[in-house]
């Protein structure tokens, strides 16, 4: 019986661990796509505070938008990117990316004030580089 015990447990241990490199294969993977790249551009520019090389990883149509908020704010575009930065959670994790053409969307999660988010950032391809049209985020999972 123990024999049985000791081989179910070693065989338990090994799919746990091959269960976990597979895991962390996938995340690697989804990290290396275009669509995740341009995403990590966008919250790289947002963290530096460099508001023109985060438009840049906006679609066009945003970068006006953006503009036109700041101002009804009275608000400079930098302070308007200190905020947005500190209503983004940290952590970020990107769990699925499913591309339609020159459209994708990806799901992912992180930790705002200490509370687990969720969220879906809308992209798409312009000028052969992928760029965030929307992103939302919720203490809920959808």
């Amino acid at each position: 019986m123990t024999r049985t015990f000791r081989a179910a447990l070693v065989v338990a241990l090994a799919l746990g661990l091959c269960s976990a490199a597979r895991a962390a294969d996938d995340a690697k993977k989804l990290e290396s796509t275009p669509q995740v790249k341009g995403y990590r551009a966008l919250l790289a520019a947002m963290k530096a505070g460099d508001f023109e090389a985060y438009k840049k990883c906006m679609v066009k149509e945003a970068g006006p938008q953006m503009d036109e908020q700041a101002k009804q704010m009275g608000k400079s575009p930098k302070e308007v990117l200190g905020f947005m930065a500190m209503m983004t959670p940290s952590d970020i994790t990107v769990t699925d990316v499913k591309v339609e053409g020159k459209k994708a969307t990806l799901h992912a999660n992180g930790k705002l004030d200490g509370e687990m988010n969720y969220g879906t950032i809308e992209m798409a391809q312009e000028d052969g580089q992928w760029k965030v049209g929307h992103q939302s985020w919720s203490n809920t999972k959808k």
